[in-house]
């Protein structure tokens, strides 16, 4: 399904293929051979643009997304694997996000680097090219620091400095009643998907 929003129609190159299932909304360009399966979803919010290269694989379930503050481009022969999570993140070409992955708001990820099962790449995290997270590893910083999950203190000390409410939301986490002003922002920024419509 293809909808157009905020004033913006989604562009899928005749040689791509999207699945009946699938969603594409808003400002995203689909290149040639991209395959996009059943159930993956690519909304680019209120201004937010997604670039999907060419001969890319969005499996089943996928979920890629951006915001007025964060773009997300996925380079040429890229996977991204069922119900795997990309938003607002940079991913150069031949870059596997594996099954039940995320990849968070100013992660840039270089040429070839893996992101294994269940594995995340926190926000503005810097993956070299060719680099690995584990599977259910976090990287964070950067450069990235790929960690161990009951690492959770040394992967803190990196990631509360880059102030996920403040980077994604535009909130500093010491706002009184933060998921309040959070969740009142987003519910407005939605508001707007009423005025969607199908373009196919």
């Amino acid at each position: 399904m293809l909808i157009a929003h905020a004033g913006k129609a989604p562009k899928v190159d005749p040689a791509a293929w999207v699945a009946p299932d699938a969603t594409i909304c808003g400002d995203v360009t689909i290149g040639a051979g991209t395959r996009v399966l059943h159930g993956a979803r690519l909304i680019g919010e209120a201004g937010g643009v997604i670039a999907v290269g060419r001969e890319c694989i969005v499996m089943e379930n996928a979920v890629v997304r951006a915001g007025p503050r964060h773009a997300c481009s996925i380079g040429d022969n890229c996977l991204i694997g069922p119900s795997a999570h990309v938003t607002g993140a940079a991913l150069e070409e031949q870059v596997f996000v594996a099954t039940g992955a995320a990849v968070f708001h100013g992660a840039r990820l270089g040429r070839g680097a893996e992101v294994r099962v269940g594995a995340v790449v926190h926000l503005r995290t810097r993956l070299e090219a060719g680099a690995m997270v584990p599977i259910g590893w976090v990287a964070v910083g950067d450069p990235a620091r790929i960690l161990p999950p009951d690492q959770h203190e040394a992967i803190w000390a990196v990631q509360a400095p880059l102030n996920f409410p403040l980077f994604v939301y535009g909130f500093d986490r010491d706002t009184p009643d933060l998921m309040v002003q959070v969740t009142r922002r987003l519910s407005g920024l939605l508001a707007a998907h009423a005025g969607d419509v199908e373009t196919s």
